[in-house]
């Protein structure tokens, strides 16, 4: 996993440039850039109850408001251990992140 410094200037300038509302959160486009992804899915990320588990029917009805391609989301999320989950993908649930 990749560490980035990340300010509050580049949390600002993500916003400005891909969220299209905060709440409820909705994202214009996903970035390329990795640490711009990493911001946004901060942001994502919050959306889930840390104490739950959530199946993929959940997750799908989670992130479909915020991102028209809500299935990469869910990828990035798995992908940069937001969200971990069982190997057959029927159970998710939000990591512990203590540091990005």
């Amino acid at each position: 996993m990749m560490k980035f410094d990340i300010s509050e200037i580049d949390k600002e300038e993500a916003v400005k440039r891909y969220v299209e509302s905060i709440s409820p959160l909705k994202l214009k486009v996903f970035p390329k850039k990795e640490k711009q992804k990493v911001i946004l899915l901060q942001l994502i990320i919050q959306l889930f109850d840390q104490k739950m588990k959530y199946n993929e029917s959940e997750i799908n009805d989670i992130l479909k408001p915020v991102y028209n391609d809500y299935v990469i989301i869910r990828r990035y999320l798995v992908d940069y251990k937001f969200l971990g989950r069982l190997d057959n993908g029927k159970l998710y649930w939000v990591e512990d992140r203590k540091e990005i």
